[in-house]
């Protein structure tokens, strides 16, 4: 027996000695590529899009060898292409490195070729239905390449393949039949594809014997088909989450007995958790966050599995946090942030000792943090974030020596905390924003967090000090110091942090100029705020990587405006003091689009005419020059600017008619053109040709005419502000149509508003300075919620109409300052939620209605001037306002001193027949009735000789009617 195993021994050595030999002694080997899938990958590159030229190696030189190629893998026997790798990665869609173009036929000469990868690319194309013709495909990755159109049913005769991934394309799907065939097929992404009309979706799946992954996740899917338990009997991992299905959890996918990881979240699950009677005792990761699970439907077995694994994040989930938890001692992952847990953090939850994640984020926990937190040995990543957790950060918490990343922002955390987290070696990611920390921080704090790359510490009152030659132990990517005092010097240590991408010293104290090594650092970062702060100096050039965001606003820079990358994506110069012209900024390079879509320029010193080139700046989305002297028109070529939402021009010199390219501005929801000079009459197309209008301010210009009816069509508009113009006609009837101002569902539908899908820092920064109760208010942040109406000091007339009292959820009303007669419209207690009400100085008579004790949350009313009789309506909040709101009235009662009598008229002055200074009319009469006489006779005797002169009666009309025009200035300017 031994010499045989001997022999065996020697003949395998013997073996394994030629076989080098023959590899390194013979010619020719390896073998090189066959020519005939040379030529082919030739022809496939000329079809190519390739604008990094990723594929310099393919050449047609006389012996290139293909095999060498990039992305190419052969056969090491005989040569063949069995391989193509051509996927891209995220870096290089950032770098636009990413394949496009067409894809040519001739991969069908590659007979051999079982794994193709074109995934992460921009082929903007159809899936090619000769795909279904390589049948020698075992891996097929068409993810994230932007392909559209139909899915070629004719793959469904790649019967070998295993791994199939057609994810995050804009694919069409009518049904999924071809899929039954691909019997061996084990990997199944479809994730983000539309599959909404592919209601065969289970059945065609279950008929997949060896399917071992299935990711369905964001599929629009809006039912699951009632069937018996699927078959799924080699699944391992289920993938079913943002798909709305609004519906019971349905009880299979809890039968699947080699099930290992289900993720069910964003499903619209609600009711219980399905109940068992055995125990799934492969399932390790579960994730059913975001549905609408409570816990009372929790069943109890889900808390006695060995999951590794549980997510529940986001549901409803209110109370102390579920104790059946501690059973689950083998936990290495817990997500319970987003519910409505309201404790504090329980003692055994420091005993899951096997823990490397731990998620309680946006809950309402209060309390401390224990110091058993430090049994938590396994811990990686600790996410506290959101809630009400008070107190200093133990100091337990240094012996979480696995730290990693640690985010307890939104907190109420106090003290200081570098003495903790500075034990922490291992942390790459740090959040402590947005908590109660003060005192100083020295470079001693940092020298042990050599890993860090995250350091977000903003909204606390830490002061940084160290040496001008400190030299940071880390290189972060994200740093985040706004409202730490760091200044008045510039941070020399800065330069040394190369890495950066993203950099907010927003408030923190810096008085300085800006290095010229700065703008070195910028160039990759993708955001940069450093506003607030007292930065002075010009800037000459702005240097940032292509997309990013720049908020340098808020600062003391002079000078012209400095040239920006045409790159750009938001540039913010606001508030500061940059002056010259804005030609040379708008117009020069002309030939290059420039992909800015915000931009704000408000609040500076610039001069010029608005320029008129705007045909380059087409991506434009919000536009913001309000404080500033700009002059002229507004020029025809704004028309180009058709994805502009946002247009704020408020308070500069412009003047002239708008021009009606305007109209092409579609997308415009906030038009601010207040405080200028602006002449003619209000557009009649901004109703018809700009539907999603939420602001409209066209305050303190020279409009002149009717309020043209077609402003009843938009149906978003919350805020109209026509004041200080030269309107005239009466109140459209129509504004009952005005649903934004009447109905609570409507709201801001502004796209730019929507930008919050973004982080917190990229918040478009929208304003609006809107006169109410009386004073200027600006509104920032609570815009949205603002329903204000204000055509003051105009000479609009005739009655106030009934239609306007449903706008119902209007809370500011401002028609004073015109001629407007009739009576208050009667129903005007509908309008529940107004808090400012201002008729003033019309010629409004009667009483003023019952229904107006209605309008409970009125905190200012003005009244005064008007024709109104009778009593003041009694109510709590009628009386407790100030006498001014009904002065210039033949108004009674509370708050006026004036009692009324029994039936609401003011009594008349007491009579007296005799002495003691009564009002005698037979003997004082006779004297004012002679008096009158005496002048009307002294009057007609001077004024009739100047009218008989014609010369003396021109000169006397025209000083009657400078005396008039100074009189209604003067009361307009007072008001």
């Amino acid at each position: 027996m031994r010499v045989v195993l001997l022999l065996i021994r020697v003949l395998a050595i013997a073996t394994i000695t030629f076989s080098i030999g023959l590899c390194n002694g013979i010619p020719g080997w390896p073998p090189l590529c066959k020519e005939s899938e040379r030529r082919a990958l030739l022809m496939f590159k000329q079809d190519l899009e390739d604008p990094a030229n990723r594929l310099s190696s393919w050449v047609a030189d006389e012996g290139s060898d293909c095999c060498r190629w990039t992305g190419v893998v052969c056969d090491h026997i005989t040569g063949h292409i069995h391989e193509l790798h051509l996927n891209s990665s995220d870096s290089d869609w950032g770098s636009n490195s990413f394949f496009g173009g067409k894809i040519n036929p001739s991969l069908l000469s590659l007979q051999h070729l079982n794994y193709l990868d074109l995934s992460n690319n921009g082929f903007s194309t159809q899936i090619p239905s000769f795909f279904g013709s390589m049948t020698s495909l075992t891996h097929l990755n068409l993810g994230y390449s932007l392909f559209d159109g139909v899915i070629p049913h004719k793959l469904g005769n790649l019967s070998s393949l295993h791994y199939l991934n057609l994810s995050f394309n804009d694919l069409k799907v009518e049904n999924l039949q071809w899929i039954s065939s691909l019997s061996q097929l084990k990997h199944l992404d479809l994730s983000s594809i539309n599959l909404r009309k592919a209601s065969d979706w289970l059945q065609v799946t279950n008929m997949l014997p060896s399917l071992v992954e299935l990711d369905m996740s964001d599929c629009e899917l809006d039912q699951i088909p009632p069937q018996p338990t699927p078959n799924f009997t080699s699944l391992v991992v289920l993938d079913l989450s943002l798909n709305i299905f609004n519906s019971l959890m349905p009880r299979w996918v809890f039968s699947l007995k080699n099930l290992v990881s289900l993720h069910l979240s964003f499903c619209g699950f609600h009711g219980p958790i399905p109940s068992i009677s055995q125990n799934i005792t492969s399932l390790r990761e579960i994730d059913l966050s975001n549905n609408s699970i409570s816990l009372d439907t929790i069943p109890k077995w889900l808390f006695n599995q060995k999951f590794l694994e549980l997510s529940l994040e986001a549901n409803q989930l209110t109370g102390q946090l579920p104790s059946s938890i501690q059973n689950m001692t083998g936990l290495t992952a817990l997500n319970l942030g987003g519910n409505k847990f309201n404790s504090t953090i329980p003692e055994w939850l420091y005993n899951l000792n096997n823990l490397e994640s731990l998620h309680l984020s946006r809950n309402a926990l209060r309390g401390e943090v224990s110091s058993s937190i430090g049994n938590l040995k396994s811990l990686r990543h600790l996410d506290l974030s959101g809630n009400s957790i008070s107190g200093p950060i133990p100091m337990s918490l240094g012996d979480l020596s696995s730290l990693a990343e640690l985010d307890i922002s939104g907190n109420q955390f106090n003290g200081t905390f570098i003495e903790v987290i500075g034990q922490l070696k291992m942390l790459t990611y740090l959040d402590i924003s947005s908590n109660s920390f003060k005192g100083t921080v020295s470079e001693v704090s940092f020298s042990n967090l050599t890993k860090l790359k995250h350091f977000i510490a903003k909204g606390n009152s830490f002061t940084l000090k160290t040496s001008r030659d400190w030299l940071p132990p880390f290189q972060l990517e994200n740093l985040q110091l706004d409202s730490w005092h760091l200044g008045p010097e510039w941070p020399m240590w800065l330069q040394t942090q190369t890495q950066l991408t993203y950099l907010s010293l927003s408030g923190t104290g810096i008085s300085s100029t800006i290095p010229t090594w700065f703008w070195n650092l910028t160039s990759q970062l993708g955001y940069l705020n450093l506003s607030h702060n007292q930065l002075y100096g010009e800037i000459q050039n702005i240097v940032a990587a292509p997309g990013s965001t720049v908020d340098l606003g808020s600062n003391q820079f002079t000078g012209a405006l400095p040239i920006v990358p045409t790159s750009l994506f938001w540039l913010d110069l606001s508030n500061s003091s940059f002056s010259g012209s804005v030609f040379h900024f708008f117009c020069d390079r002309p030939d290059e689009p420039k992909q800015l879509y915000v931009l704000h320029l408000g609040n500076n010193l610039l001069t010029g005419k608005v320029p008129d080139c705007w045909m380059s700046w087409q991506d434009l989305g919000f536009l913001n020059m309000v404080n500033n002297y700009l002059t002229g028109n507004v020029p025809v070529s704004i028309g180009y600017l058709q994805q502009l939402d946002s247009l704020h021009l408020r308070n500069n010199h412009l003047y002239g008619e708008l021009p009606h390219s305007l109209q092409n501005c579609t997308m415009l929801s906030i038009v601010d053109l207040g405080g200028n000079g602006f002449v003619g009459s209000i557009p009649i197309w901004m109703g018809k040709s700009l539907p999603w209008l939420n602001v409209l301010n066209l305050r303190s210009n020279e409009f002149e005419g009717d309020i043209p009816f077609e402003i009843c069509y938009l149906k978003s508009l919350q805020i109209l502000d026509l004041a200080r113009n030269k309107l005239s006609g009466t109140l459209p009837r129509c504004f009952h149509n005005l649903s934004a101002m009447a109905n609570l569902s409507e709201s801001f539908q502004s796209p730019l508003f929507g930008i919050s899908v973004f982080d917190e820092p990229y918040t478009v920064p929208e304003n609006e300075i809107l006169v109410t109760k009386g004073v200027e208010v600006e509104y920032t942040k609570i815009l949205k919620y603002v329903k204000s109406m204000d055509l003051s000091c105009n000479f609009m007339y005739g009655e106030i109409p009934e239609e306007l009292t449903s706008l119902l959820i209007l809370q500011s009303l401002n028609l004073s300052n015109n001629r407007f007669t009739g009576r208050i419209p009667s129903k005007i207690g509908n309008m529940e939620r107004l808090e400012s009400l201002d008729f003033s100085m019309n010629q409004l008579h009667g009483e003023i209605p019952p229904s107006m004790k209605n309008l409970t949350f009125l905190s200012h009313l003005n009244l005064s001037y008007n024709n109104l009789t009778g009593r003041i309506p009694e109510s709590t909040q009628l009386q407790s306002l100030d006498q001014s709101s009904f002065v210039g009235n033949e108004l009674c009662g509370a708050p006026l001193n004036k009692n009324c009598s029994a039936n609401g008229v003011i009594p008349p002055p007491t009579v007296e027949k005799d002495g003691g200074g009564g009002y005698r009319l037979l003997e004082d009469g006779w004297f004012y009735v002679s008096l009158g006489v005496g002048f009307f006779t002294g009057f007609w005797i001077v004024l009739g000789s100047l009218l008989v002169n014609m010369p003396w009666s021109i000169l006397l009309s025209q000083l009657l009617n400078r005396i008039v025009l100074k009189m209604y200035h003067v009361i307009v300017e007072y008001v």
